[in-house]
């Protein structure tokens, strides 16, 4: 009787629990179903469409214009990834296209040749290059009056193919009293401005200097506008910027001026090379076509020297200046000067530290409390800017270099800028003494209270040219 008991309450309790868990299945089932119908109302069990993501367009603004052109920012794929697709400079080159001339009259081409002064023996290399420039007809040489008496009188070297040359001003540089949006201070010219100011202008196709580098500085001086590619013959004591011989200064004006070739009569045919672009790379699309594989870097490679002239193509260094202008408290340029070197801002003759206020793009920069303040230009830089402590720039490099000078602030370095951006430095109404500014060493000037100098970028570099290329010849 026990055990049957004990097996009826057993099967009653098993019967017990199934309804049990019929009712948690049914509660399962209507919280699901619960869900379906939300996800139904909030629509998250559509079909989604297929969505794109929106492009993003690069442009160039300063100065409160914006340009959207040939950008080297690219935006590439569908993330709108941002890339370079190419250097912010290169090796610049030029080559005479004589099939735009074919069927017309040329111009005889023009050197303009400057010879260090007080120097018999440069002298008398300069008449020697003139006789055997003008003895074939095809180059005429233009050189200054009081040269051009000194070849006369001294070596017999006078006939019709020698020009004289006489430096015009050009408007807009120099001291004057022009308001400051007068059009002739108009840092960036159109091209048909600067074609109609040139036109009653002689101007050489080349200059040639031969002497240091100051004469280069002066070579800049005579062109403070649109200037023409300079060719440095080495006749000073330093010659850094100087990178050919006199020896070969009538051979090299030949291959400069397009009318002769490197490779003419005479020469090792071999050293043509016979793929230009292999041997230049300009303007290449794509980033990587610009650096060669590190296994390409062979020592034979390395050492393989490129001609001059090679192709009838000549290598630049497009040497970036400074358009720097003096402006007085009522908002008149006093001055303008483009220096190939640096403007150099001091104390003058004060005994009193310099006072000034720097500003960049209308932003204050520093105080300047210092003997003076240098704004250098790449090629500048291995002159006073790194006696002062500034470093040492690349001239392809578009910068402009911001050094003090003996500063009385330690924590107040050298700078180094773009160069799009407008450099200003003023002398403040409560300074203690006025200042003092110089172009290149020259056109020395005082700074009253309340003067400014604005430097920027000029739009007309010197382009000077390259014995082998731009890095090779800064290098040796």
């Amino acid at each position: 009787v026990n055990i049957r008991h004990h097996t009826a309450k057993l099967y009653s309790s098993s019967a017990g629990e199934s309804p049990k868990k019929k009712s948690h299945q049914q509660k399962d089932s209507e919280s699901d179903k619960t869900i379906l119908d939300k996800k139904e109302k909030t629509g998250l069990n559509k079909k989604v469409s297929p969505t794109i993501r929106r492009k993003m367009d690069l442009t160039w603004c300063q100065h409160d214009e914006c340009d959207i052109g040939d950008l080297r920012e690219k935006v590439v794929g569908d993330h709108n990834t941002i890339m370079f697709d190419h250097p912010a400079t290169g090796q610049v080159a030029y080559n005479w296209n004589d099939s735009k001339s074919q069927g017309k009259e040329t111009i005889v081409p023009r050197v303009l040749i400057l010879v260090k002064r007080n120097d018999d023996e440069l002298l008398k290399v300069a008449a020697d290059a003139v006789r055997d420039l003008t003895m074939t007809g095809e180059i005429n040489v233009m050189v200054s009056p009081d040269v051009a008496a000194k070849f006369s009188h001294y070596y017999s070297v006078d006939n019709n193919k020698i020009q004289l040359f006489d430096p015009n001003p050009v408007p807009g540089f120099g001291g004057n009293h022009l308001p400051f949006d007068h059009f002739q201070y108009d840092a960036h010219s159109s091209l048909d401005d600067i074609e109609t100011l040139y036109n009653d202008l002689e101007v050489p196709d080349l200059v040639c200097t031969l002497g240091g580098d100051g004469l280069l500085m002066y070579a800049s001086h005579l062109f403070p506008g649109p200037c023409p590619p300079i060719l440095c013959v080495a006749g000073g004591s330093l010659g850094f910027l100087t990178p050919f011989p006199r020896d070969e200064m009538v051979e090299s004006i030949r291959v400069a001026l397009g009318t002769k070739s490197s490779t003419d009569e005479g020469e090792d045919t071999n050293d043509k090379i016979e793929n230009t672009k292999d041997s230049y790379e300009i303007d290449e699309p794509v980033l990587s076509k610009f650096y060669r594989e590190s296994s390409s870097m062979t020592p034979a490679a390395l050492g393989q020297k490129v001609k001059f002239g090679a192709n009838d193509i000549i290598c630049l260094s497009m040497r970036m200046r400074l358009d720097c202008r003096v402006i007085n408290k009522e908002g008149v340029v006093r001055a303008r000067f483009n220096v190939l070197n640096e403007v150099v801002i001091d104390r003058g003759s004060s005994p009193y530290l310099a006072a000034l206020e720097c500003f960049c793009d209308d932003v204050h920069l520093t105080t300047v409390q210092a003997d003076g303040i240098i704004f250098s230009t790449p090629t500048g830089s291995t002159a006073y800017s790194m006696a002062a402590g500034g470093s040492v720039v690349h001239p392809a490099v578009p910068a402009i270099l911001v050094t003090p000078i003996c500063p009385h602030v330690l924590s107040f370095r050298s700078m180094v800028f773009p160069d799009h951006v407008i450099l200003r430095c003023y002398v403040p109404e409560d300074a203690r003494a006025d200042a003092a500014v110089a172009f290149d060493g020259k056109h020395r000037r005082d700074l009253h209270r309340g003067d400014s100098v604005q430097v920027r970028m000029s739009a007309h570099p010197v382009p000077t040219i390259n014995k082998s290329d731009h890095s090779s010849d800064w290098l040796k």
